[in-house]
């Protein structure tokens, strides 16, 4: 099965890392997995994208299909209002709400969840470099895309060896959320 995932955020922000543990997952599991980015020539602050494509079939083209995108998560305005349209009507929206606000016809186009990312990082992990494995911990939880200990080894794999312990801390958290955002529901208007 084909999954089609979209993180956006601004430059410095840690979304090429989530997006390249989620590939690096599914090689591993013996699919196929690409991630493909875009980003502004502003080293921090600028738009960003990663496009990251999960599949048992041969990938020939590295970014999602406009319009087909199953899930994405966003941590800034910018690069929300600038990608949103890429996700299919009815498809999954996490936003970080201190820094996204969707706009009602967003909230009845798409199934819109808040999870507060950056501020579980910083307050509850104890690093806000942590939330690009926060959000793979919403992003695993939400979608059931791949097999979660495959995702959470293979991200204790790519980080640091003195911060595995906070990484592994911020992916359950963000399981955590995920869990309690999708009990309590998409935004409505």
């Amino acid at each position: 099965m084909r999954y089609q995932l979209r993180f956006t955020g601004v430059g410095g922000q840690g979304v090429l890392l989530a997006g390249e543990i989620l590939a690096t997952a599914k090689i591993k599991q013996g699919g196929y997995g690409v991630k493909a980015a875009t980003y502004t020539s502003q080293v921090r602050g600028g738009p960003t994208k990663v496009d990251i494509i999960l599949d048992d079939e041969e990938i020939l083209y590295p970014y999602a299909n406009e319009g087909e995108i199953d899930f994405m998560l966003s941590t800034a305005q910018v690069s929300y209002d600038q990608f949103k349209s890429g996700v299919k009507p009815g498809g999954r929206i996490v936003v970080e709400p201190n820094l996204v606000t969707p706009s009602n016809e967003d909230i009845q186009k798409w199934e819109i969840y808040e999870i507060p990312l950056i501020t579980i990082a910083k307050e509850e992990v104890g690093n806000v470099v942590t939330q690009s494995v926060v959000a793979l911990g919403i992003t695993v939880e939400m979608t059931k895309c791949i097999d979660r200990d495959l995702v959470f080894e293979t991200m204790i794999s790519k980080v640091p060896a003195k911060v595995v312990e906070l990484n592994k801390k911020a992916f359950e958290l963000g399981e955590k959320y995920a869990r309690e955002a999708l009990e309590k529901g998409p935004l409505k208007v």
